[in-house]
């Protein structure tokens, strides 16, 4: 597989599609997209996993992909998050199951198709650049403000997609966030 992470995320995808899972792709699949291009061990999606979606889900991957149905059964009724491995590649699936919050619902609101092209045209949904910054802004926080990999895909993507980016937006939700400092610092040093 030429395109891996792109490749197996979307065979991920396309089960959520068909089970009509709402979901995107974040993290730095979706920097790497909007931003600069790095290479990364896993994907990571958040998806509105429910208990009814689990068997249907790890019917749908299991050939393909080692997974755990009990890993996941606990994730979604905590909440958490789980990983599925492609066997093929060992590439990582991380799926988050968030909890609900105005945050997440502007995520989805505003999460957009991307479509890519292999054997066949597909095509799945990852969040915004703005919202993918602000995502990283948040982990980069809980992290302990530590994680050069971060900022530099904050950085990243401030600085391809300088001039596009809904900067009342990402103010909006950054101090809500409680990362306002974090936007401003990132955005003088992406200048």
């Amino acid at each position: 597989m030429q395109n891996e992470p792109v490749e197996v995320t979307l065979k991920v995808t396309d089960v959520f599609e068909k089970l009509g899972i709402p979901y995107l792709i974040g993290g730095s699949l979706a920097s790497t997209l909007y931003g600069m291009v790095r290479t990364t061990q896993d994907s990571d999606i958040v998806a509105e996993m429910r208990a009814e979606h689990l068997q249907p889900f790890v019917a749908a991957l299991q050939d393909e992909f080692y997974v755990d149905d009990e890993m996941i059964a606990e994730a979604i009724q905590r909440r958490s998050s789980f990983n599925i491995i492609h066997r093929e590649t060992m590439f990582k699936v991380d799926v988050f199951i968030p909890r609900p919050r105005p945050f997440l619902e502007s995520q989805f609101a505003r999460a957009q198709r991307q479509t890519f092209t292999f054997e066949t045209e597909i095509g799945a949904k990852f969040a915004s650049p703005e919202d993918i910054i602000l995502s990283k802004l948040e982990w980069y926080r809980m992290g302990g403000e530590v994680s050069d990999r971060q900022w530099r895909d904050i950085l990243g993507v401030l600085k391809v997609r300088a001039g596009e980016l809904d900067l009342a937006y990402l103010r909006k939700w950054a101090n809500e966030l409680k990362v306002g400092d974090l936007l401003e610092r990132a955005l003088k040093e992406a200048e």
